[in-house]
């Protein structure tokens, strides 16, 4: 055996398995960090397969099933007022072809009596609540349940605007900051020291400077990814308190992300071999992630995303995932 091979091959070894011990026992290295909130049923887009999306009536039917967690979509109407809205352009909504950012939010259209299920085709909402909602509307009427607010553009008084409203209202740690980039992530977090600092003080009986928890962008959730297989998660930190990630399962059946077949089973099989290992969710939950599958709507979905450990899950239909989990109760 050669010197190279003779030194290497054993520290190889030992780095393996010290990979391996802490990848189980994080808690070795870290404290873990504890949420004040613990969703299992987040309602996606305010639970937009009952009842229209991002309707007050959507998300008081959600309420009705004991959802722990709202996921809302913010966009900025042209005279300032953030609205929740998945969409820019108000078309596939409304049928009327426009962007929010050029209309006042009194001018803003009436959702379309129906509309199709996302994670669902071939599924329809329907309800008789057609109203847009602003999000101050929305912190007002829910001022305890925690949300998820994606920011959907690169748009700064639009991000400035949600950290504001967040620290009015005194919702800084069951807000999430969600977003697909790092570079719209990193204005939130400054949007949130600017909020912070700008504020009044608080009572001393409410903490000072609570942080607003934020979710994986997708370039720092394939960066989690590629350290886990090269064996340096354990020692490498994560700022981040949740992970809101698709469920491989669905895609090719409920979620097409390619205009391609083909390129749709590939991602399928792929992402599925990727993504769907325990023990990464285990370690990411021992190390304070929550891990939180979106957008499942059939109870097949329900039972993998539970059975690999995730926290909760994201559903188009509260009803039926109160049920599963009703059903299931301490199982879980």
């Amino acid at each position: 055996m050669s010197p190279l091979l003779y030194y290497a091959l054993p520290a190889l070894g030992s780095y393996a398995m010290l990979s391996i011990f802490f990848l189980r026992r994080p808690r070795l290295l870290y404290t873990p960090w504890v949420s004040v909130f613990r969703p299992r049923l987040g309602a996606h887009r305010g639970g937009s397969g009952e009842r229209l999306e991002n309707t007050m009536e959507a998300m008081e039917n959600s309420m009705g099933q004991r959802a722990d967690l709202l996921e809302l979509d913010c966009q900025l109407t042209r005279d300032g007022v953030v609205v929740v809205s998945h969409d820019q352009n108000l078309s596939r909504q409304s049928g009327l072809n426009r962007d929010v950012g050029s209309l006042n939010f009194e001018e803003l259209p009436r959702y379309k009596e129906e509309l199709e299920v996302y994670f669902s085709p071939g599924r329809f909402a329907h309800g008789s609540d057609r109203r847009m909602m602003s999000l101050e509307e929305v912190f007002q009427r829910f001022p305890q349940l925690p949300m998820a607010v994606e920011v959907k553009g690169d748009n700064e008084e639009l991000i400035h605007k949600i950290a504001a409203l967040v620290r009015h209202f005194n919702r800084n740690e069951i807000t999430i900051w969600a977003s697909e980039k790092n570079s719209i992530m990193k204005k939130c977090k400054a949007a949130e020291q600017t909020a912070r600092s700008l504020s009044l003080p608080l009572p001393l009986t409410t903490p000072q400077n609570p942080e607003m928890p934020s979710s994986f962008t997708i370039s720092r959730g394939i960066r989690v990814l590629l350290f886990y297989y090269l064996g340096l998660l354990p020692f490498i930190p994560i700022p981040e308190k949740f992970l809101l990630c698709f469920l491989p399962t669905i895609i090719n059946r409920t979620y097409f992300p390619f205009s391609s077949p083909g390129l749709n089973q590939l991602a399928a099989v792929v992402s599925r071999w990727i993504i769907m290992r325990k023990s990464l969710i285990q370690h990411l939950e021992q190390r304070g992630v929550q891990v939180i599958f979106w957008c499942l709507n059939e109870e097949s979905d329900f039972e993998v995303a539970f059975n690999l450990g995730a926290s909760g899950v994201l559903t188009d239909y509260p009803t039926a995932l109160r049920q599963y989990l009703d059903n299931r109760g301490a199982a879980l």
